[in-house]
């Protein structure tokens, strides 16, 4: 898909345009800094979009004023006594050195990491990750299941992946879903809303009031899910554009 990019600046903000195949225009303020993108349909005249724009000017600074407010994880040493969440729940890492294969071991209140002497801070970060990445596998398939059958829907498949300013999306067409790495991290609820969110892109492709409609039906808390998700810290990430 051929897909132009320009910028509309106004009222001191910058405001990213792409024109793609789309029926309605659509705009998004993304974290961690409040970075704003309108999608349009390819032939929107640039005064609408301008207008448009103006008229979301109140939804805009709201957003961007809540990322600068919302608290953000310290940056991670991958050393022990630091704090890292699962499903919502905090754990102490404790490194301990050996002379074997590196593994993640939970416990009732740590989350032990098992590394060979002088292993780098990056290896620590690969190895925990990719344990993350294996929590979310083992729970995923089963929530997903569940909502498909809720939804009245049929994906066709699922993947991980780490995702800088979306919590997961769909490819409507593959029938496929992404999910955010960073999700194993946050209580199980805030995950449910995400892939049933997803799932219900299969029978809406845009956030407009059938979408809204759908996820209300099927899942009434949806917006408290969706704040409690948006209230949690921030991964420490050094962000470059």
């Amino acid at each position: 898909m051929n897909i132009k990019m320009e910028t509309l600046n106004l009222s001191n903000l910058t405001i990213d345009i792409i024109r793609k195949d789309i029926k309605n225009m659509h705009l998004a303020v993304y974290p961690p800094n409040g970075r704003i993108r309108l999608s349009a349909p390819k032939n929107t005249d640039n005064e609408m979009m301008r207008l448009f724009a103006i008229s979301k000017i109140s939804w805009i600074k709201k957003h961007i004023k809540n990322f600068e407010t919302q608290p953000r994880e310290t940056p991670r040493e991958f050393i022990s006594g630091e704090s890292y969440y699962l499903l919502g729940k905090r754990y102490l890492l404790k490194v301990i050195e050996h002379n074997e294969v590196p593994k993640v071991v939970l416990k009732h209140k740590t989350l032990e990491l098992y590394v060979r002497p002088d292993t780098s801070s990056e290896k620590r970060e690969a190895i925990i990750e990719e344990w993350y990445r294996n929590q979310l596998k083992a729970l995923v398939p089963k929530l997903i299941e569940k909502w498909e059958k809720v939804i009245g829907v049929q994906s066709n498949a699922y993947g991980i992946k780490k995702m800088r300013t979306k919590w997961g999306t769909c490819n409507t067409t593959a029938k496929r879903i992404w999910l955010n790495l960073e999700l194993a991290k946050k209580p199980i609820e805030c995950i449910e809303f995400i892939i049933a969110h997803e799932l219900v892109h299969l029978l809406e492709r845009s956030h407009n009031d059938r979408f809204v409609s759908y996820m209300n039906e099927f899942m009434p808390k949806w917006r408290f899910y969706r704040e409690e998700l948006n209230n949690l810290p921030f991964r420490y990430v050094n962000w470059k554009y």
